[in-house]
């Protein structure tokens, strides 16, 4: 199996966002990263569109023009789509459909809606995704430290003949290509994304409440098992030395102990016992991605937002009731770790 096409600064030129006026939709986390980076990558015609909240007041702060959604899709070229997945359809179909033009740019930071066809754009637009595999924060601060986050890059719809080098020269702009931009679809990037969500998630989440559970029935201190599993930040630090060295790179930096113990109980899970555990860690994902698959979470998510997302308060009500996350609070409370909000 080959490798797909990753693109770097060479492999991109910003010559095809000359004379075009880029409307970044949405002035979040992700909206104010990429319209940063894009100035200083030296994009000359920035605009800025949302509605009149903290984020409209950022983007002068940051020296920005600011309109209203709908004035910035009317007046934009390529336009950045980067509103809630939960919220995009709604304002692409009251702001922004009619007041594209031949030629212009949809570009998104997710596949969620497009895949879905919860938004279904004019056959006469570039359909364009750059999606950063970083939170905002980061994509700015590696930009700044002369670095750059990875990104999905994908083309949906390219009307124009050109989609490719828009969505490399978006990349190149927001500094993706000093790292890679990494060549998919959308609904890679969609699959991908909700099966971290859905699949790789509750797996480690589980496992905490999991080994909390166990241990309190042990008598041991909540304190104490807490602060081992994540308060500590130590297990936040490996994921952080994963991501630099490999997961195989990064376990010199703990004791050969530790090192044999996790190496050897993961081969109990991978090659064990009828590989039951492991299988079944299988199953949970091949649950969910059938279940992205075939629409059915996109049709659950939908009615949930329908209903004024009653399941998703009955979850957080139920957590929040929990043990574990009871033990978690006053265990952060006591050692000074809780953040206000």
């Amino acid at each position: 199996m080959t490798g797909t096409n990753i693109y770097y600064d060479s492999d991109a030129s910003l010559d095809y966002l000359e004379d075009r006026t880029i409307a970044i939709i949405g002035y979040g986390n992700q909206g104010r990263a990429q319209a940063l980076n894009m100035r200083d990558s030296g994009v000359k015609d920035i605009i800025v569109g949302n509605i009149e909240d903290e984020s409209w007041k950022q983007a002068e702060d940051d020296g920005f023009q600011i309109c209203s959604i709908s004035e910035a899709a009317e007046r934009g070229d390529v336009l950045f789509v980067l509103v809630p997945d939960e919220v995009a359809p709604d304002v692409f179909e009251s702001e922004i459909l009619d007041n594209l033009e031949e030629n212009d740019v949809l570009n998104f930071a997710s596949g969620y809606n497009i895949t879905f066809d919860f938004i279904q754009p004019h056959d006469y637009v570039d359909v364009t995704m750059v999606a950063p595999r970083m939170i905002g924060e980061t994509v700015r601060e590696l930009y700044k430290d002369g670095d750059g986050a990875p990104a999905l890059l994908a083309v949906n719809q390219d009307y124009s003949g050109k989609a490719s080098e828009i969505s490399l020269a978006i990349a190149k702009a927001i500094g993706a290509t000093r790292s890679g931009a990494i060549e998919g679809t959308f609904e890679m990037e969609m699959k991908s994304d909700l099966l971290t969500e859905q699949g790789l998630f509750p797996i480690i989440l589980n496992a905490l409440m999991a080994k909390h559970e166990i241990e309190i029935e042990e008598g041991f201190p909540p304190e104490l098992i807490l602060t081992e599993e994540y308060l500590s930040r130590e297990i936040a630090h490996i994921f952080e030395e994963m991501a630099k060295r490999g997961v195989l790179g990064q376990m010199p930096l703990h004791s050969r102990t530790s090192q044999y113990g996790q190496l050897s109980r993961t081969d109990q899970i991978y090659e064990g016992e009828s590989n039951l555990d492991y299988e079944m860690i299988r199953f949970f994902m091949k649950k969910q991605l059938n279940n992205i698959d075939t629409g059915e979470f996109a049709r659950e998510w939908s009615s949930e937002q329908k209903h004024g997302r009653s399941g998703l308060k009955r979850l957080y009500k139920k957590y929040r009731e929990s043990k574990f996350i009871e033990d978690e609070q006053k265990t952060m409370k006591r050692l000074g770790l809780k953040e206000e909000d």
